[in-house]
């Protein structure tokens, strides 16, 4: 299990006793944490209301854009919103608590009862069912594993300079052709989970017990093994990361800052170097247009 207290300068991992599944559970929810992405968030909740998550929590970390209005016209009730606009750390040592990791487990202990599956994702992040119509249908064969890690297919600018009209999935489609790519910043994931095994997490690891975790095809790994080539699997989900999005989205994400408190030319380095590395040698890829085209077409 991840120790509690970060032995840097923030707290990044946190642990947890399990919620007890509810009767009934069923389907696979989504945790969200956002602040300001009015322009997103519309299309982003729509393909996934599209590939049939059961329900969105959305975590907002003070958006003051439109935002939670965009998200009620994109999907209504399919999403509910927690307001999460705080700044906590440690008393004894001044550690930054991770604001996403703390929305994470308190989504996990308050709902994570009511699923069978449970993912934690950002807006600039897309679940693609590659064969099923749907997601749980892309994780029936999975139900004996309760942790799947999908690795990130990260995807640039794709040319853009200015926002192209009509959304990401439509308009990003060259990504880095290798989601286990050494180069540093590229080779991460995310996990779909069994809500009521997680005992312990961090934003891109989560532990259900043994260090166990699967690829989408159902393969067995460690957490550590899974960084191995022949980890690699999209055969079922495909987790989209379109990181950049267009160059003036890029500038505005650089002025943002981190999810944690980092110095501004620390920020900027590492996100130029993680777009360099996406966009050396880019392939494309349309799992995401061609799962909307052949599931009813554009958003």
């Amino acid at each position: 299990m991840f120790g509690f207290l970060s032995r840097t300068r923030s707290i990044t991992s946190l642990g947890l006793t399990p919620p007890a599944p509810l009767p009934g559970r069923q389907g696979l929810a989504l945790v969200l944490i956002v602040r300001n992405e009015a322009r997103h968030i519309g299309e982003w909740a729509r393909f996934h209301q599209r590939a049939g998550v059961a329900h969105i929590h959305v975590y907002d970390n003070g958006s003051t854009d439109g935002t939670l209005l965009a998200l009620d016209q994109a999907v209504g009730d399919l999403a509910s919103i927690i307001p999460w606009d705080q700044k906590l750390c440690d008393t004894r040592r001044g550690l930054e608590i991770h604001n996403q990791v703390l929305a994470y487990a308190h989504a996990t202990r308050n709902f994570g009862g009511r699923y069978r599956w449970m993912s934690f994702i950002d807006v600039d992040e897309f679940l693609v069912p590659k064969q099923a119509a749907t997601l749980p249908e892309a994780l029936a064969h999975l139900e004996g594993c309760a942790n799947i890690s999908l690795p990130w297919h990260m995807f640039g600018r794709s040319g853009h300079v200015e926002p192209p009209e009509g959304g990401v999935v439509q308009n990003f489609s060259l990504r880095n052709p290798d989601p286990m790519s050494e180069a540093k910043g590229l080779r991460n994931f995310k996990m779909i989970v069994d809500p009521c095994a997680v005992m312990a997490l961090k934003v891109h690891e989560i532990e259900t017990g043994g260090g166990i975790t699967c690829n989408d095809r159902g393969e067995a790994f460690t957490n550590r093994s899974r960084t191995d080539r022949s980890f690699y699997s999209a055969d079922h989900i495909q987790l989209n990361h379109y990181y950049t999005r267009s160059d003036s989205e890029l500038r505005a994400k650089i002025a943002r800052g981190p999810n944690l408190t980092t110095p501004d030319a620390d920020h900027l380095r590492r996100v130029m170097r993680k777009v360099a590395a996406i966009e050396a040698d880019e392939v494309p890829d349309t799992a995401a247009a061609d799962f909307l085209a052949r599931s009813g077409g554009a958003l």
